[in-house]
């Protein structure tokens, strides 16, 4: 059971700045760690939502998707200020197909 409604936010420093104005907790990750700093806040049980960055998200997307089967925390991807890659649209148009049978989203 969740603890509280925190959010976290997973990215480089840039772009989860933004979001510690709004009061979400920030952790600054890299290509070859952002899988553990996940699997950590994910064991930690306080966070409602955690936001990845869709350059980092993607590095891992097999953990990703194992983690849509959890009910909390939720997992999104979210652009960098760098822009999006279209990761987290393509995930949610994936994720709206398998649960009502047709991709309703479209192009």
């Amino acid at each position: 059971m969740i603890k509280s409604g925190k959010l976290a936010v997973i990215g480089d420093i840039d772009s989860a700045l933004a979001f510690k104005a709004i009061g979400a907790e920030t952790f600054e990750a890299d290509f070859s760690d952002v899988k553990n700093v996940l699997m950590d806040l994910v064991k930690k049980d306080e966070y409602a939502v955690v936001f990845v960055t869709e350059q980092l998200a993607e590095t891992i997307p097999e953990t990703m998707e194992e983690l849509k089967n959890q009910t909390y925390p939720c997992i999104l991807p979210l652009p960098s200020c760098a822009g999006s890659t279209g990761y987290g649209a393509k995930s949610i148009r994936k994720d709206v197909e398998k649960a009502i049978g047709a991709d309703i989203l479209g192009d």
